[in-house]
């Protein structure tokens, strides 16, 4: 049986955070991904993709997903913010991995989930700033990829690649399809400048 991963989607979504998820994780590693927004319609990414949600965050529970993934975007960020920390609490009790990137580490810090644990985000002073109640302040890791501690990821927006391979990981992946797409995306990287025709 496939296992499950869960997309969250805001208004303004950030478009590179989910992509390697959703379209390497369902179509090449059979994994099952479906995606939620606070309301289901017609969302607007950061880059100006328009989409249709065709479920809310309210059918994801039935789902039970293995994964929940809050992607990021500069909602997260103003008084509009969606509140799932209920949703995130409900998710995290029954077991599922809670992954957050970018502005959706907002979300886990509302819900209380990184006071506890190991976490990063795009910077310390991005939660404090944005988070009353957040008190995680010395679980914080400066890292530049993602930080998993007790169920929980959590990568800055930058780091679209590894918080991917954690949640691949989570989601039940064998280490060595997870090097394999290391290594995949890598690769253009050790070739050292832009190749020339």
């Amino acid at each position: 049986m496939a296992k499950k991963v869960a997309i969250v989607l805001t208004p303004g979504f950030a478009d590179w955070e989910y992509a390697l998820i959703a379209g390497v994780g369902g179509p090449f590693y059979g994994l099952e991904v479906a995606f939620f927004a606070p309301q289901a319609g017609t969302l607007r990414s950061q880059g100006g993709l328009t989409v249709e949600v065709e479920k809310s965050v309210a059918e994801l529970a039935d789902w039970r997903p293995e994964v929940l993934v809050v992607v990021g975007g500069t909602l997260w960020e103003t008084e509009r913010a969606p509140d799932i920390r209920a949703l995130l609490n409900e998710q995290s009790q029954r077991g599922a991995t809670l992954a957050g990137i970018c502005g959706g580490t907002l979300a886990l810090a509302r819900a209380g989930l990184l006071n506890g644990r190991a976490h990063t985000s795009n910077a310390a002073e991005f939660l404090t700033g944005n988070v009353e109640g957040y008190s995680g302040q010395r679980h914080y890791v400066a890292s530049a990829a993602a930080v998993v501690d007790d169920r929980v990821i959590t990568a800055p927006g930058s780091a679209p690649v590894s918080f991917t391979t954690a949640v691949f990981r989570a989601a039940g992946l064998d280490e060595e399809t997870l090097r394999q797409f290391g290594a995949m995306l890598a690769a253009e990287h050790t070739v050292g400048e832009t190749a020339r025709a």
